[in-house]
């Protein structure tokens, strides 16, 4: 990314200023080929229940949806280094806000041997942190449905300006009004204040109480 989509056998850090906020709206399309190609969507720890309705707009079917409930740092952290050394067929999604430098890299060894794609979620300020990902992307919410995208981590030459990504769901495309997709020209004021509605509480997938050893 941004020249040839997201690279396996390595960690992905997604950074973003409040969780639930964009990981959904920025990975839909490529979460759906996974799915497609009848790869599971692995879950360790969302902070908010995945909306199965909300999932299904971007063609993601609930039974390919599991949800590993790991309910402390040390157990996220397990539950997450456990998916990536067991190869998975599909994608491992992981919430670790307070993972550090030296569990990270001890991920990203794991990462290599790793045809899953592995994306790690975390804060923000987490971009000030060194990190031995190899890609780093801290995303925002941008006007109408765009997301801004700052690639500040990457193998070859730097990203210097943010990339633009229009991310509402191939199934609303066609059904949305002028109005409807570009709001901001009908607003006083430039910022947007939507939110994803992927966080509201909705029926759970599979979802599994992890102890770690």
């Amino acid at each position: 990314m941004p020249s040839g989509g997201w690279p396996r056998r390595a960690l992905i850090e997604v950074l973003q200023p409040q969780p639930t906020l964009c990981e959904w709206r920025l990975l839909g399309a490529s979460l759906r080929r996974v799915t497609e190609a009848g790869g599971q969507l692995l879950l360790v720890s969302p902070p908010k229940h995945p909306h199965l309705p909300g999932l299904s707009q971007h063609g993601l079917r609930a039974n390919q949806v599991v949800w590993l409930d790991a309910r402390t740092p040390a157990e996220r952290l397990w539950a997450t280094e456990q998916l990536v050394k067991s190869n998975p067929a599909g994608v491992i999604l992981a919430w670790l806000p307070q993972a550090r430098q030296e569990q990270l890299r001890r991920l990203q060894v794991h990462a290599q041997s790793c045809d899953a794609l592995v994306f790690l979620f975390r804060p923000a300020a987490a971009q000030f942190d060194a990190s031995p990902a190899p890609l780093r992307v801290l995303a925002e919410l941008g006007a109408d449905w765009q997301l801004q995208v700052q690639v500040f981590k990457r193998r070859g030459p730097p990203q210097e300006r943010p990339i633009s990504v229009f991310s509402i769901p191939d199934s609303m495309a066609g059904v949305l009004t002028p109005r409807l997709l570009r709001p901001s020209q009908f607003l006083p004021s430039p910022e947007t204040s939507h939110v994803s509605v992927l966080g509201s509480s909705a029926p759970e997938p599979t979802r599994l109480h992890l102890v770690s050893h």
